[in-house]
């Protein structure tokens, strides 16, 4: 994978050069190793079973002997397990939550057991240390890919799959759950469907339902895709994949993931190219335009077109514990650390607040803090160790 990092609520993109450890963090910087855990039959909220259900997983810190200390990290759209650390000390850059989790950071690895994993339909399919079953997975029955035979899944059938690999090592209570964009998603879902397993939850840029508007914006995403004729109603593997919509949706997607502030500020009105002034002819582009179709085909290249839609279907069904965010509210006696960035594109400012004031009309103990920046909805990755206090308090209180 290159190092631009695909964040948020899909393929948001930015250098990770500043995020890399100096000085002494250096010396305690986290070697981690991906794992595979696996269930030989998993049914879906639908009702579709299946068979062979494989996901990565990755952990950080050691489980205390009453396996009480453990911090669950769900990960953003196009993310997968990798929250922190570096599988090889080589690496370019470490997991996207590395400002917070680690050795004496606001999420101590020295004190608690941190694991991460990846979704099913993991968009990451080109990326060898990304496990996943979704679309392009083998059907153990036929011997073929999928396709658009894999079932719809749902951010519940993400969190039953966390649960099963939760309980698989013996824990029956996590000390926190917490994620970005749709790993806030997986975070209202686990203290709403299974409140008696959560002590605290920490969503971060995300909000508790997906809001008409949101849903709206995802179509947008998947259009180009749709577009592609070569996407040919998801039967493309083994044949020429949508190698034009897919890298277009993910430009999409990185472009609302960030903000104006970040794109005015960056590149201004400046031509791609010295001399191709943009108005001698169609083609020439603005430098803006051509970084976001750099950074979508670039994303490309490890992402699979289906698995990009199944998960759009996913995010656009969410309701924390399938019901109303009212309802929700009933359900979830986790206290809330809710991190957001007031320049939000994808959960706006209005629709976080809606969510903050529901749940803590409902009953729930909610802290709102708010994080500063240029990114908007990125924020909520790169600029997180702005809330390394609050979050520390909040594992404290």
């Amino acid at each position: 994978m290159t190092n631009w990092i695909a964040a948020a609520f899909g393929a948001a993109c930015m250098t990770m050069a500043g995020m890399t450890m100096t000085g002494s963090a250096a010396a305690q910087e986290l070697i981690v190793e991906k794992k595979i855990f696996e269930l030989p039959s998993f049914t879906t909220q639908g009702g579709r079973t299946l068979k062979n259900v494989r996901v990565g997983w990755e952990s950080y810190g050691t489980l205390n002997a009453d396996k009480s200390n453990a911090i669950l990290i769900c990960h953003f759209f196009s993310g997968n397990s990798h929250a922190a650390g570096k599988y090889a000390a080589t690496e370019a850059a470490p997991g996207y939550w590395d400002a917070i989790i680690g050795p004496g950071k606001a999420i101590d690895t020295n004190k608690y057991f941190v694991l991460s994993s990846d979704t099913l339909v993991n968009l990451n399919t080109g990326d060898p240390k990304t496990t996943t079953t979704g679309p392009a997975s083998t059907d153990p029955d036929t011997g073929k890919p999928y396709a658009l035979d894999f079932p719809v899944v749902t951010i519940g059938d993400f969190v039953n799959v966390q649960k099963a690999l939760v309980e698989s090592l013996g824990i029956s209570k996590l000390a926190l759950v917490a994620g970005p964009s749709m790993g806030a998603l997986q975070t209202y879902e686990w203290a709403a469907s299974h409140p008696g397993m959560v002590a605290k939850a920490m969503p971060v840029i995300g909000g508790a339902e997906a809001e008409a508007q949101l849903i709206a914006w995802l179509d947008v995403w998947a259009a180009p895709i749709l577009v592609d004729p070569n996407w040919n109603k998801g039967d493309y593997y083994g044949k020429a994949p949508p190698n034009a919509g897919l890298p277009k949706a993910l430009s999409v997607v990185t472009l609302q993931a960030n903000h104006g502030d970040w794109t005015n500020g960056t590149f201004g009105r400046r031509a791609a190219r010295e001399g191709e002034a943009p108005a001698k002819a169609l083609g020439n582009k603005f430098q803006v335009q051509s970084i976001l179709d750099n950074a979508g085909e670039a994303r490309a290249k490890v992402s699979d077109a289906n698995h990009f839609l199944y998960l759009i279907k996913a995010n656009q069904l969410f309701a924390a514990g399938g019901v109303s965010l009212a309802d929700a509210a009933t359900k979830i006696k986790a206290p809330l650390l809710l991190i957001t960035q007031p320049k939000d594109l994808v959960f706006t400012a209005d629709g976080v607040e809606r969510t903050a004031e529901t749940l803590k009309k409902g009953g729930v103990d909610v802290t709102h803090v708010l994080l500063q920046g240029t990114r908007g909805h990125l924020d909520g990755v790169i600029s997180m160790k702005q809330a390394e206090g609050a979050i520390r308090a909040f594992l404290e209180k």
